[in-house]
């Protein structure tokens, strides 16, 4: 740098900043280019630190111009890969590079069009199996009771299925939009859920499944929403009906209140228990995540959005808990909902 005032400034700036000379060496490096960079990078030249040739040849391209360019530069922190735009600008006979962290926007673009392929796609083949199916009873079928009326079944289970999406939709929209505000009523969830599932009798009696109900809660309270809360439940007992054992066993559990060191706090746990062939490793951290299944065929045919879990996911995170999900191999699955307990309950130990 040829302005010695310049280091200072630069020094304190919160991103990481280098100044290239007209020698093509790295004459100046901040502590958070330092932190990214390495320590050695000063005296070197930049093609050797940079290494990455959209950046290099967009440096060159100041160089010779004058004009402000935008270079790429890309690393990993851990697993992640962590992205940036570099500005470089000209400045008193020197490049100035200015590293600004996008990782985060650049998520959230691929998140919105990940979202939006997601949705088209889920409402697009039903739709499509609709359109061909009118089509059909419009010619070859249109005088076939037997095949007008099975057709009509399944355009109906279609429409059910695009209707469950949407609600779904809708759902996880107001949940997302309320999840910053903590719920403030006071609410017995060993009752809650108790009415819950006794709501659900009919989808429990088409699966043919057993249902028993553990209240081990004593009657603590928790601060919730008990709306949300109720759809917690049904979205976990409804899964179970679906990916559990046939006519199977399933057991929903209220327990605590116990100190979680999870939540640093004393917590009751909600906890819905399978018997069914359980769920590989390598899904659960993916489990909660919007339209990810671990069987797609099988998700569809049972009536599965794949946002049932995600929902959940949010609803507990509105309410400050955890959701655990455990699973083994041929022998089922248990999700835990942790909740923090109300200020409102009797001292605990």
């Amino acid at each position: 740098m040829n302005d010695p005032s310049a280091a200072p400034l630069i020094s304190a700036l919160p991103f990481p900043t280098l100044v290239i000379g007209a020698d093509q060496k790295i004459t100046f490096a901040n502590s958070s280019a330092v932190e990214l960079l390495g320590g050695q990078v000063v005296n070197q030249n930049f093609v050797l630190v940079l290494r990455q040739p959209g950046l290099i040849a967009a440096i060159e391209d100041t160089a010779a111009s004058l004009e402000k360019r935008v270079g790429q530069f890309a690393t990993t922190a851990g697993r992640s890969e962590v992205r940036y735009d570099v500005h470089i600008a000209p400045a008193d006979g020197n490049l100035v590079l200015t590293f600004e962290d996008t990782s985060d926007a650049k998520d959230l673009v691929s998140f919105r069009r990940d979202f939006v392929a997601n949705v088209s796609h889920e409402l697009r083949t039903p739709l499509a199996s609709v359109v061909g199916f009118i089509e059909t009873l419009r010619g070859a079928a249109k005088d076939d009771p037997a095949a007008r009326d099975r057709f009509l079944d399944i355009m109906e289970g279609e429409a059910h299925r695009m209707a469950h999406l949407v609600d779904d939709l809708l759902s996880l929209s107001r949940v997302e939009e309320s999840e910053r505000k903590r719920p403030t009523t006071v609410v017995d969830i060993a009752v809650l859920a108790n009415s819950t599932l006794k709501q659900l009798d009919p989808q429990i009696a088409a699966a043919k499944a057993t249902v028993s109900f553990e209240d081990q809660a004593q009657g603590t309270m928790v601060l919730a929403d008990e709306g949300q809360l109720r759809q917690v439940i049904s979205n976990l007992v409804e899964n179970a009906l679906r990916y559990g054992a046939k006519q199977g066993n399933i057991t929903v559990g209220v327990y605590g209140p116990a100190y979680e060191r999870r939540l640093r706090q004393n917590c009751i746990r909600l906890a819905v228990r399978d018997e069914g062939e359980g769920i590989a490793a390598h899904h659960l951290p993916r489990l909660a995540e919007r339209f990810y299944r671990v069987d797609s065929h099988r998700s569809r045919e049972v009536g599965g959005t794949g946002l049932g879990l995600a929902i959940v996911k949010h609803i507990v995170h509105r309410h400050r808990g955890h959701l655990l999900i455990e699973s083994v191999e041929g022998k089922g699955s248990t999700f835990t909902v942790i909740l923090p307990v109300s200020d409102q309950n009797p001292q605990l130990s």
